[in-house]
């Protein structure tokens, strides 16, 4: 035998519980009933604190990431300007203006480079572990001829730096 309750709803729960219970075609209590058993029940409290923790692992996992991609990313940056600190000579007084032109050109080729890369959805990390571990990626070395004109964008960057004095550029 079941015991009587009276129970008071906010009227747009009460409306929601209603239209609920018409969808599924069984009663308003017998949806009530099963509501606080689940609330109720010593597993319940296990099942959504392993919910927590499938969250909080992901949410870890993601975290690494980020930190390893922003890792990798402050040495890709300290390595250029160390490379480019040590291998850039002053330039002379009477050429500053065409180096800065120079410089600007370069830059917005840079820019657009960079635009392309990130609507294609590229990441250096991914290039970066396709070539260390090409083994993962179903090819060996690094990813050529794919549709993407990321060998061009290089290509395009070393005619760029060819025939300038301090800088070595490999074909």
């Amino acid at each position: 035998m079941k015991s009587r309750l009276n129970c008071y709803f906010d009227p747009k729960l009460a409306d929601q519980l209603t239209a609920f219970a018409l969808r599924q075609g069984v009663h308003r209590s017998q949806l009530v009933e099963a509501a606080v058993t689940s609330f109720l029940s010593p597993d319940a409290l296990d099942r959504r604190e392993a919910a927590f923790v499938r969250r909080l692992d992901r949410l870890s996992r993601q975290m690494e990431r980020i930190e390893r991609d922003l890792t990798i990313a402050i040495e890709v940056q300290a390595l250029f300007v160390r490379f480019w600190l040590s291998a850039s000579p002053p330039i002379p007084a009477a050429q500053q203006d065409a180096a800065k032109a120079q410089g600007a050109s370069r830059y917005q080729g840079f820019i657009e480079t960079l635009g392309r890369r990130l609507q294609r959805g590229d990441s250096l990390v991914r290039e970066i572990s396709r070539e260390i571990t090409p083994e993962h990626y179903g090819r060996a070395g690094p990813p050529t001829g794919s549709g993407d004109d990321t060998g061009e964008d290089a290509a395009r960057a070393n005619a760029d730096m060819t025939g300038k004095e301090g800088v070595h550029v490999e074909p």
